[in-house]
């Protein structure tokens, strides 16, 4: 399903043309590559989370890595990558009602995550996607974070300069 996903998605940066073939490629290659235990890297999903009324766009201040990102995590074996970025967008904002805006794929990365206690350097496979809030329900912030923050489409409200979150950024605020 996934592939399947993926050759639908028709990405305009060039970066996620080459993400786009590189993560068919990994996943034809691997077949547990759903599973963290993959310790060359593994498929993950993401979410660009959106309030109830879409103005504004969730982002977090991640506790391990200390730098600003979109909400996500693994996929644990699971490899409905939608379901995977709802869950952890539950978990990570503590808002239970998110509905996808869209089931297409959002945005692609592939990215290097350093070596931990806990873990070798490995690639995370990205799948991101673009999510809203469907209830009045307030942020609860977990211990993964140091700070949950909704962003407005003002360049000068997004807190980090990573790529990958500038660009979706600009996919969402430009439209």
């Amino acid at each position: 399903m996934l592939i399947e996903m993926l050759e639908n998605y028709k990405p305009e940066a060039h970066e996620e043309i080459l993400f786009k073939n590189r993560m068919i490629s990994f996943i034809e290659e691997n077949p547990n590559c759903f599973d963290r235990s993959l310790e060359i890297g593994h498929i993950t999903a993401s979410a660009w989370l959106l309030n109830q009324d879409g103005s504004k766009a969730l982002l977090m201040h991640h506790m391990k890595l200390d730098k600003w990102f979109q909400l996500g995590g693994h996929c644990d074996g699971n490899s409905d990558v939608l379901a995977v970025a709802i869950k952890e967008a539950q978990e990570e904002s503590g808002i239970l009602q998110i509905s996808p805006v869209s089931r297409d794929i959002f945005d692609i990365d592939i990215h290097l995550i350093p070596a931990n206690k806990k873990e070798k350097e490995h690639y995370h496979y990205d799948v991101r996607f673009l999510l809203q809030v469907t209830s009045n329900e307030e942020v609860v912030q977990n211990s993964e974070s140091k700070e949950l923050r909704w962003i407005g489409k003002t360049l000068n409200d997004l807190p980090t300069k990573i790529h990958s979150v500038v660009r979706m950024f600009n996919k969402w605020a430009c439209n």
